[in-house]
């Protein structure tokens, strides 16, 4: 078949088959091949699509990207069922058969160093949020700092609307105020974000601090405070996603997300 090869991972070789019905970028389904101990899962994509060129414009449409990204997860997942795969970065494309073969050539004792120490483990990732619902804080200050006045019975205020300042002295004290609580809050995520850490990292090989993500490219509703992988051996998933679970009620205002089992991009220390 004509075209680039587009390579999804290198691992060692597996017995079970991959499902008939599995398909990658492009639509294709991925195909294994083999250079000494070693497996590129690869999967032919067009030129038209994937030379130098195409490729850096595509990269910045976020629907080509975002539809790419899905498929090139959807072979990474179906290979950490049947394998520890050591996952390459999205995008990673050669001209041909040949030239992925020189490359596991040239990085053979790389990647079967890396395989070892990844075989029979999974990466989990763990984020801590600090929610934040919407409150009449921000209108009551915004009132206040116009000097508008509030319609209707100021004793049909809601508990939790700070009292409106009546001069510029009570404004300070209420602000004041304000930023002494988000400092508790922020102190008390911190803490507990920084205990969540240390036991789980008691139940894993590894582990890897990432910087908090974007809300505004995550979407995730509250702050990210904690955003950490761990590497777990497969075996003691379970008890790993057990003690999880035991700390997400642990502090309130707080929220708590499990992802995974993922294939160990956080600790798989190769760049394509």
């Amino acid at each position: 078949m004509s075209g680039l090869r587009y390579v999804y991972a290198v691992c060692r070789p597996f017995g079970t088959p991959l499902s008939a019905q599995l398909t990658g970028v492009a639509g294709v389904p991925p195909k294994q091949l083999t250079h000494h101990g070693l497996v590129a899962v690869v999967g032919h994509v067009p030129e038209e699509d994937f030379a130098e060129r195409p490729l850096r414009a595509h990269l910045e449409d976020l629907d080509w990207l975002s539809a790419t990204a899905r498929a090139h997860q959807n072979v990474i997942d179906a290979l950490t069922v049947v394998a520890s795969p050591l996952p390459l970065r999205l995008a990673t494309v050669f001209l041909d058969d040949s030239g992925v073969r020189t490359m596991m050539e040239q990085r053979e004792d790389a990647f079967l160093r890396t395989l070892d120490r990844l075989d029979g483990r999974v990466e989990w990732g763990v984020k801590v949020y600090v929610e934040s619902p919407e409150t009449p804080e921000t209108s009551a200050n915004v009132d206040s700092a116009a000097g508008t006045e509030s319609s209707g019975d100021p004793d049909a205020r809601p508990a939790s609307s700070p009292a409106k300042p009546v001069s510029g002295r009570d404004y300070l004290r209420q602000r004041r105020g304000q930023h002494r609580a988000h400092e508790e809050k922020w102190e008390r995520a911190e803490e507990f974000s920084r205990r969540l850490h240390e036991t789980l990292s008691g139940c894993a090989e590894e582990t890897r601090i990432h910087a908090p993500q974007n809300a505004a490219l995550s979407r995730a509703s509250g702050r990210n405070v904690l955003n950490a992988a761990y590497l777990v051996p497969r075996s003691e998933s379970e008890a790993f996603v057990e003690l999880v679970d035991r700390t997400k009620d642990d502090s309130p205002g707080l929220r708590v997300e499990l992802t995974g089992p993922w294939a160990a991009y956080s600790f798989s220390g190769e760049e394509s």
